[in-house]
């Protein structure tokens, strides 16, 4: 996972996560990675990258965009089902109305979450990795 500094054509600042840098460029060739306004003239920003020290590991937010995603992450743990790597066809189960719809998240592959969204089904990256195992 690779953790970028984005900025949209209107100037605003925002970070996301990717599996890769070549997953990063992939999306933004394809116009995927967007500014919460809607563009999808994105590019990278300069970004200092953060190291704890040895054995320090961080247990609280200490950036806002570590507090959005922390809230993030307690949003979608308590109000979404975690599928593991059965994502991409529990996905497509929801998508066909073959099971209700209901909030899920999970892990696909690269070539998955592009298939998904080739075919029409709405998916998005996550910031964190999950805690919860699948059932």
């Amino acid at each position: 996972m690779i953790r970028y500094a984005l900025r949209c054509a209107a100037g605003h600042d925002f970070e996301s996560w990717f599996a890769s840098a070549d997953a990063y460029d992939a999306l933004a060739a394809k116009g995927l990675v967007s500014c919460g306004c809607g563009s999808t003239d994105v590019t990278k920003a300069l970004m200092a990258p953060k190291v704890a020290a040895k054995g320090n590991r961080l247990s609280t937010p200490t950036t806002p965009i570590e507090t959005r995603i922390a809230e993030l992450r307690a949003k979608v743990e308590a109000e979404a089902s975690y599928v593991g790597p059965r994502f991409a066809e529990e996905a497509r189960r929801i998508h066909a109305s073959e099971t209700p719809e209901t909030p899920i998240y999970g892990e696909a592959n690269l070539a998955e979450a592009k298939a998904l969204i080739d075919d029409g089904i709405a998916v998005a990256p996550l910031p964190f990795r999950p805690r919860a195992k699948a059932n």
